[in-house]
């Protein structure tokens, strides 16, 4: 058996099961560990009776350990709940509360899964981590760089949500399913008798159960006890008209349609919210429409900062196609304008832009 020690996230699912199993196989020497992120008994409130498809939950941990003592490897649960409230729960909700949509998965990579776990399996002397993420890394001669590809199979392809990740942190990553479809992944599990082979994919974000994020963030100021922001105000045309009210800019997210509470002859959408003066403004298909957007906080992967406009494909959200568009360098290493080829939908502040050069992932980083 290899000397090299790699610790297999194990969420509990069948991506991070099977990969477990994958290497066990191989003869590799693994351990299992699983991230205890939220305690599942808060906020009862808010979860909806009978499953949730909630990632993380205690049912998880307990297909992990299962999967685990099937396989004969030591394993182990380590608590984040307070570095995951501090880095994950809490900026969420100050960016929902100023207007912006949020990616928890992606802050969660960030600070958590590649770089406290990490952290926590070099003190049990792993040389790597593996995570059932679909992506592939490879290392590029020419450059010296660790590269980030999107995965094989398109429709699970996961890169969107691990742009944050650093060279360091790619150089100590395991990809093992990047090169695999999903349908491939469950008759692996089915060969390799991983017991939850069959078991459904996780869908929503670990805090919040019922997917209501304006409901998530009520419920925890209450159990907080912290004063809930101001929750009314008005819903105003392009122009300013008002057209109705509201109970709070943090039920509005750009490009929402329903839940106005509004009549209007045309369908009408939120193309921006004001948390300040607590305006919800509304327009017209059209007005979601933008060519241009900056982008803060990049971080470069495949390539070093750029020093010139380069052409590539950008993405806007998860299920975005990457779209044609020149970038651009500015003055500050860690911020560039993006201009489309073509306008873009719903360009939202908040969320994720992330950088392609075909398959290879540039960087990314946040709408500004």
């Amino acid at each position: 058996m290899s000397e090299t020690l790699t610790a297999v996230a194990m969420s509990g699912g069948v991506d991070s099961s099977t990969v477990a199993a994958m290497l066990h196989r191989e003869g590799k020497n693994i351990v299992g560990m699983t991230m205890q992120l939220w305690n599942q008994r808060r906020l009862p409130e808010l979860v909806p009776d009978g499953p949730t498809g909630r990632c993380c939950s205690l049912d998880d941990v307990y297909d992990a350990r299962y999967v685990a003592e099937k396989l004969g490897i030591p394993y182990y649960v380590v608590n984040f709940e307070k570095r995951f409230e501090q880095q994950v729960v809490k900026p969420f909700i100050d960016e929902y509360l100023a207007g912006r949509t949020p990616i928890p998965c992606t802050l969660c990579n960030n600070h958590i899964k590649f770089d406290q776990f990490l952290e926590m399996a070099a003190g049990v002397h792993a040389d790597y981590v593996a995570t059932g993420h679909y992506a592939q890394i490879d290392y590029h001669e020419p450059t010296g760089r660790y590269r980030m590809k999107r995965a094989a199979d398109s429709a699970k392809d996961q890169t969107y949500f691990l742009f944050g990740l650093t060279q360091q942190q790619l150089s100590r990553t395991l990809f093992p399913l990047g090169g695999m479809t999903k349908p491939q992944v469950r008759e692996l599990a089915r060969e390799l008798n991983v017991p939850i082979y069959s078991k459904p994919d996780s869908q929503e974000i670990c805090f919040v159960p019922n997917g209501d994020y304006a409901a998530f963030i009520d419920s925890y100021f209450k159990e907080q006890g912290i004063a809930p922001p101001r929750a009314t105000g008005n819903i105003v045309s392009e122009d300013g008209e008002v057209l109705g009210d509201h109970a709070g800019v943090h039920h509005y997210t750009i490009g929402q349609r329903k839940g106005l509470g509004i009549a209007a002859k045309e369908p009408l959408y939120v193309i921006a919210t004001e948390p300040a003066t607590q305006r919800v403004i509304v327009g017209g298909g059209d007005a979601l429409l933008r060519t241009n957007m900056a982008v803060k906080d990049v971080n470069w992967i495949s390539i070093a900062p750029l020093t010139a406009p380069v052409r590539a494909t950008v993405r806007i959200r998860n299920k975005h196609l990457p779209a044609p568009a020149t970038v651009t360098p500015t003055s500050d290493p860690a911020r560039v304008d993006v201009r489309f080829d073509e306008p873009q939908r719903a360009i939202t502040p908040g969320q994720g832009a992330v950088i392609y050069d075909g398959d290879i992932v540039l960087g990314g980083g946040w709408i500004d």
